[in-house]
């Protein structure tokens, strides 16, 4: 049915038993298609200052300018409401619109169902619009907010209507204090969280964002990259061909190719082509973006390389490199800075900010190219690497300095 008129009116309503000194209950009365819902605005008001015709307290005094500011306030809620409805193709009702202001949402919606359904699309959908670890991403942001309605408010789940600042900002707080994450990652589960919550609000499920006062931000996150001389020492050092002999080699790949580790534990043979200057390309896709990425592979990952070309696991299961579980990859990582001398928390990941800073950058690669390579969707993500580049010419310069000076 069409909304085909619309009314808004507040009056003051006389209560049983009454109020002390002849006060009234102001309430609003939404009327739509001659159908009218009354909505108490838990205010209460004397009759001798009050004006049936504009609906308003009188006077000037500071306590009739805070109810007609509320006053004002609640009836926007009320347009905002009706709007609301409209954007989602909804029925316009006084009752739909009563629901919404008092948080009631259609059929008592809750949150993990609708992030249910929203995982489950981004399922069907791997390979096609989404790469698999953003799903991945998604499922842990499912579980972080299942686990934090339990420890907030001992429940199974929690209503859309009554999602405010108040359990964003709760939701930061155990992200971090209880589940110890970082800021960042805080950020990004947040945001991971927010969209879940503009489809309710865009479904007409809920009034507004309840992110609109809420703050990201990001802090800048010190990526340390392998130095020349700490990356010779490792290229150097004699790790037999053991366990370590093998990550080392897995590792330096990585520093000289700039591949994730998710990317080189699933990197195929078939993914190593000639390229346009006629020597070997890596063509891959990276699997946390699904963005392609082209890499010529530099001499010193050729050779590690060759030196796989007949191990049984690699030739089985046609990879480049047999390479360990992530975890065990990590665990080993800190024996090899042991034995180099490295004092840096050396990880898997540090092969890719050596290769975006001390391989490429730092010698003069540009950065639209280090970008392709490391296949990045912007260019913005590249500059983060560029600064440690400046932080490096600043340090520099400020050695020639010193030796000027004397």
């Amino acid at each position: 049915m069409l909304e085909t008129s619309f009314g808004l009116i507040f009056f003051l309503k006389k209560p049983k038993p009454e109020l002390a000194g002849g006060m009234r209950y102001v309430y609003c009365r939404v009327t739509v298609n001659g159908i009218p819902k009354d909505i108490s605005t838990k205010r209460i008001w004397h009759p001798s200052k009050w004006s049936v015709g504009a609906g308003r307290a009188t006077g000037n005094k500071e306590d009739t300018k805070t109810l007609n500011a509320y006053l004002d306030t609640l009836t926007s809620k009320i347009y905002e409401a009706k709007r609301s409805l409209i954007e989602a193709n909804k029925e316009v009702t006084s009752e739909a619109i009563k629901n919404i202001l008092l948080g009631r949402t259609e059929g008592g919606k809750t949150i993990l169902p609708i992030f249910r359904e929203h995982n489950d699309q981004i399922a069907a959908l791997i390979g096609a619009d989404f790469a698999p670890g953003t799903l991945e991403r998604y499922e842990t942001c499912l579980k972080h907010t299942r686990d934090f309605i339990k420890w907030k408010y001992q429940a199974e789940d929690f209503e859309i209507g009554k999602l405010d600042y108040e359990f964003i900002s709760q939701y930061e707080f155990w992200l971090k204090a209880v589940k110890k994450v970082s800021h960042n990652t805080t950020m990004k589960y947040l945001a991971n969280f927010k969209k879940i919550v503009l489809l309710c609000v865009k479904r007409g499920w809920l009034l507004r964002d309840p992110f609109y006062a809420f703050k990201f931000s990001k802090r800048e996150v010190d990526r340390r990259a392998l130095t020349e001389a700490e990356l010779k020492k490792v290229w150097d050092k004699d790790m037999g061909d053991g366990r370590l002999g093998l990550v080392k080699d897995i590792f330096l790949f990585c520093c000289y190719t700039g591949l994730a580790y998710a990317d080189i534990y699933k990197l195929k043979r078939t993914e190593i082509a000639e390229g346009i200057d006629g020597g070997k390309w890596i063509t891959t896709k990276r699997q946390k973006t699904d963005t392609p990425s082209r890499i010529p592979i530099l001499p010193m990952a050729m050779e590690i390389m060759e030196k796989y070309e007949d191990h049984p696991q690699c030739e089985n299961e046609n990879r480049v490199l047999p390479v360990l579980s992530n975890q065990k990859m990590n665990s080993y990582l800190k024996e090899i800075a042991d034995l180099c001398g490295i004092k840096k928390n050396i990880t898997f990941h540090l092969a890719r900010h050596t290769f975006a800073t001390t391989v490429t950058l730092t010698n003069g690669v540009p950065i639209e190219s280090v970008s392709k390579m490391l296949g990045h969707r912007n260019i913005k993500t590249t500059q983060q690497y560029a600064k440690i580049v400046d932080k490096k010419i600043s340090d520099d310069m400020a050695k020639l300095k010193q030796i000027l000076l004397k």
